[in-house]
């Protein structure tokens, strides 16, 4: 019986995936209480991938184990980091050249090992053992399982063409092979047990069946003959082939024999001899045949002499005889993680990038639910503020006397004076710009490094055309282009919201000035007026007081409110991991927009309570407001204090609108430094990959052409001398061209077409020639591109 065939192991480069994994983890787990959980699984990630590929493996299931374990874990981990956005690759790309940079062909390479060790550890089974047969049958069945599972989703997996050894055709025939090896062991097995002869050749055939498959794969698959795997493996395949054709035709003879069908069996058993010796023939290096020629040669002898003496029976052509069924035991062992036994996902609390995603929008629609009713309560309270400083309250009624500072007033520059008065908001006002051009640099210097390299690329793929087969840099960075056109546009918003800030500051700083004054400066600076004491309890100021301390316990209200509002808290990752498990998608959208509706819409109706509340009590003031004014001595004294006391009482309340403003602008352009630079690691991890890239790709290139080419120089009308040194590059000297000269550059071929004469450099022999020649010259020389 020939020996089982068994497929190698693919080696595999030596990468460090601390660096990069622990790059993405500290970024973005940053404060987590599980991120030293995460930093030491992906040590532990890096020691697993070192056991599976960084050592020899035995024939051992231990040994199938590791690497079995480390394949679950690149499937478990891949949903979890942004291997596909290249932040991670990209750098694990600096510390090993890979063929073809991705999670997808790490995963393809151990599954491949994977499937080859299984064939190496069946191979090494002890087949006269039902122990061996059985382990033998289940690794074959893992191995064919696990290649068929490489050729659906190789091409899916990588972004470029796969190499030889995983593309489709060759994992697709790799597949047939252990199949076939499996079915041969269920054959063995049956044969072993002394099963009926009727199921042992069905079995048989189908052996040769796929054996048939597998050869037909190899012989006539244009590519497959050139992977020198299926070169060695081809003559074994065709004894194999022979050989379980002849098992089948011989227990098909004993099933004829049986039911007395004496020419059959002869027929059968000639059929059996006549593979066997074609085996024997062609294959005898690779598989010895010789116990079962004996055997079937035996056999056809006793057959011939019995009939020939008893029976008579006339022995039908094979082309005659029936067709043998087939009975196929064997299935493709189905590729679902888990595979190992022993497996554990070491980041099982890290919630898959899917997640991490329709989480960031969830905080996103979340942020903007907020900010909306934040904003609409605190738009209200500007608004009641506007209102109350334009009718001069309740500063009108602190002032019946007319010549001391209303408390409220008094209150108010305090307040400023507290919080630091015009020198604070100057600061900020001097921060902002300082802020900007600081983001502006990063975001500048992000799209210059992706400018700088997609021109680069663009040069050579235009010098090198086809040959310059990778992916162009301008496709590559249109979604981090996209990006820095976000932030773009967010600084020019911002610089916009700057200005509306300052414009306002401009408006009121001079009577936030006057507020900043000591108590005595600031009342000499307010005018006096006749007093009105006689207003001291009447009914219509009692109405307004009431009214106005309502209007204070109503913004009250919603400052409690708006605290309430931020403290809302919900984990919407459970719900986005159920939707992912259930229905492998989430609906990020509905899901979100739901939950966020049943969380604030009871916030929603209270903040339009609060709203229609302050509209109806604002309705109020103003009509007593009317009342009170008309009850007051009305002189030009007393509308200029008036006028005075609106604009402190405005300017108070801008002070206070600015100072928050300017706060948010300084904390918002801190947080954006913060994600700029991300984004501008980001741009120089992808750029640097792309240079090393680009290095390796223009190694290459230059090395296919170098054997192609002849150095020449050229002079042309202008008595220029052009060096040409490559298949597209072009240097001048600019002086005469000197014959002698050239030899150190080792020129085969010198060309003047200036006065029409070459000359080889090696000899020093000029010879005369004419323009219609000169292309003759550099034919020699392809391939160039004359620009």
């Amino acid at each position: 019986m020939a020996t089982f065939i068994s497929v190698p192991l693919k080696k595999a480069s030596e990468v460090d995936l601390v660096k990069p994994l622990s790059k993405f983890v500290t970024a973005t787990y940053q404060g987590s209480e599980d991120q030293p959980e995460y930093l030491r699984a992906v040590e532990e990630l890096n020691k697993l991938r070192k056991n599976a590929l960084g050592r020899p493996l035995d024939k051992h299931e231990s040994s199938l184990e590791v690497l079995l374990r480390y394949y679950d874990q690149l499937c478990a981990v891949e949903p979890k980091f942004p291997f596909s956005e290249n932040q991670v690759i990209d750098e694990m790309a600096r510390d090993a050249h890979f063929a073809l940079a991705s999670l997808g062909y790490e995963k393809t390479c151990v599954l491949f090992n994977a499937a080859a060790l299984a064939s190496q550890i069946a191979s090494e089974q002890n087949l006269d053992s039902d122990e061996g047969l059985k382990a033998a049958a289940k690794y074959y069945q893992l191995a064919g399982g696990a290649f068929s599972h490489i050729k659906d989703t190789v091409l899916s997996a990588l972004s470029r063409e796969p190499t030889m050894d995983i593309s489709p055709e060759t994992v697709g025939t790799l597949s047939l092979i252990m199949l076939a090896q499996a079915q041969e062991v269920f054959f063995i097995k049956a044969t072993s047990d002394k099963m009926k002869d009727g199921v042992i050749a069905k079995l048989a055939n189908q052996a040769a069946d796929f054996y048939s498959d597998a050869f037909k794969q190899c012989q006539y698959k244009d590519n497959l003959p050139k992977y020198f795997y299926f070169q060695e493996v081809l003559p074994v395949l065709a004894a194999k082939h022979c050989i379980m054709q002849a098992n089948a035709e011989m227990h098909q003879s004993m099933l004829a024999k049986q039911k007395k069908r004496f020419g059959e069996e002869i027929a059968r058993l000639q059929h059996a001899a006549e593979l066997v010796k074609t085996v024997a023939s062609r294959y005898d290096e690779y598989v010895s045949v010789k116990d079962m020629t004996d055997k079937i040669n035996r056999a056809l002898t006793a057959a011939k002499k019995d009939n020939d003496f008893i029976y008579h029976d006339r022995v039908p052509e094979v082309k005659d005889l029936e067709h043998i069924g087939k009975a196929a035991l064997v299935k493709a062992t189905s590729i679902t993680p888990p595979l190992s036994q022993k497996f554990a996902d070491l980041f099982e609390k890290m919630v898959p990038m899917a997640v991490q995603h329709s989480m960031s929008i969830y905080n996103q629609r979340k942020a903007e639910t907020v900010n909306r009713l934040v904003g609409t309560m605190r738009e209200a309270t500007n608004l009641c503020n506007g209102v109350l400083a334009s009718l001069n309250l309740p500063a009108a009624l602190e002032d019946l006397s007319g010549d001391s500072i209303p408390q409220s007033i008094a209150e108010k520059s305090r307040s400023i004076v507290q919080q630091g008065g015009l020198q604070s908001i100057e600061q900020l006002i001097k921060d902002l710009p300082e802020l900007l051009t600081r983001n502006r640099e990063i975001l500048d210097e992000s799209l210059k490094m992706l400018d700088d390299e997609e021109t680069t690329d663009n040069e050579l793929r235009s010098k090198f055309n086809q040959r310059w087969n990778r992916t162009p840099s301008g496709d590559l960075y249109k979604p981090l282009r996209a990006e820095g056109g976000n932030f773009r546009s967010v600084l020019d918003k911002a610089v916009q919201a700057d200005q509306v800030v300052k414009d306002r500051y401009n408006t009121h700083c001079d009577m936030i000035t006057l507020l900043c004054k000591p108590e005595n400066e600031l009342n000499a600076a307010i005018p006096s007026a006749n007093p009105t004491k006689t207003l001291q309890g009447s009914e219509v100021v009692n109405v307004l007081r009431s009214q106005l301390a309502q209007l204070e316990q109503l913004k009250e209200e919603r400052d409690t409110l708006e605290g309430e509002i931020k403290a809302v808290t919900f984990d919407m990752s459970t719900t986005f991991l159920n939707a992912l498990a259930q229905d492998g998608a989430i609906n990020e959208e509905q899901l979100s927009l739901s939950q966020l509706d049943q969380l604030y819409s009871n916030y929603n109706q209270r903040v339009q309570a609060s709203l229609r509340s302050q509209e109806e009590l604002l309705g109020q003031v103003q009509t007593s407001h009317q009342e009170f004014s008309s009850l007051k001595q009305s002189n030009s004294e007393a509308n200029q204090r008036e006028e005075v006391l609106k604009k402190l009482a405005s300017a108070h309340d801008s002070y206070v609108e600015i100072s928050s403003n300017l706060r948010e602008g300084t904390k918002f352009y801190n947080d954006l430094t913060e994600i700029l630079l991300k984004f501008q690691n980001k741009c120089s991890d992808i750029v640097f990959a792309r240079k090393t890239e680009r290095d390796e790709l223009l190694k290459y290139v230059l090395s296919t052409c170098s054997q192609f080419l002849v150095i020449s120089f050229i002079c042309d009308y202008n008595k220029y001398c052009w060096m040409i040194y490559s298949s597209t590059n072009f240097q001048t000297c600019r002086e005469r061209p000197n014959y002698s000269r050239y030899k150190k550059y080792k020129t085969n071929i010198c060309v003047c077409t200036h006065t029409q004469t070459c000359m080889d450099v090696n000899t020093q022999k000029k010879t005369r020639t004419n323009m219609t020649g000169f292309p003759r010259i550099l034919k020699k020389s392809k391939p160039f591109q004359m620009q």
